[in-house]
């Protein structure tokens, strides 16, 4: 069976972004670079809620002219290659090889899962990682935790969702970052 994987940024006070919405901190060296390539290569289908597809889908098909950094530079073409679902009940439709799914959270994700194939890969958000990890759909955690306090913003699991997991691993990013692994019991 597959898995799903969820991989967040997160700041030591445990919030995605600050309170502007800002996504200015998570620094992406060529160890934290390496780690998201390798859950890439492990998945064949990258799963967003409907606001940070927003957000990525503002950036990746044209990340090559916007920046030069080599993250940047490697990953592009793999978001732009890698099929693509986005959990929405507000969207429609979606480019870059991607389906929206309006309704049906819990039994699509188990259907997903159920197939054939490489496995899912959550990235970011909050609202339905929170909403899949209550369900207990998450099987891995990849939580990043960068050295900065952001004092505010939406958090990592806002939706109070308690769930627990044994711990897999942990490492130091490009000694800065922290990332902690995770799998459910």
């Amino acid at each position: 069976m597959r898995k799903l994987v969820y991989f967040v940024h997160t700041s030591l006070d445990g919030r995605i972004e600050g309170p502007d919405g800002e996504f200015d901190w998570a620094a992406m060296g060529s160890e934290l670079s390496g780690h998201s390539k390798e859950l890439a290569d492990r998945a064949d289908t990258l799963v967003y809620g409907r606001r940070v597809w927003e957000m990525m889908s503002s950036y990746w098909p044209e990340a090559e002219t916007i920046s030069d950094h080599p993250h940047d530079l490697e990953y592009a073409p793999i978001w732009r290659e890698t099929p693509k679902i986005v959990f929405s009940r507000t969207l429609d439709k979606a480019g870059w090889n991607t389906e929206v799914v309006g309704g049906g959270l819990t039994e699509r994700v188990t259907e997903l899962k159920s197939r054939p194939g490489k496995d899912l890969l959550l990235m970011g958000g909050a609202e339905l990682a929170t909403a899949l990890a209550d369900h207990g759909l998450i099987d891995e955690f990849h939580v990043v935790v960068h050295p900065v306090v952001l004092g505010g913003g939406k958090q990592v699991f806002a939706g109070g969702v308690r769930t627990d997991l044994r711990l897999t691993g942990t490492r130091t990013m490009d000694g800065r970052a922290v990332l902690l692994t995770y799998e459910a019991k």
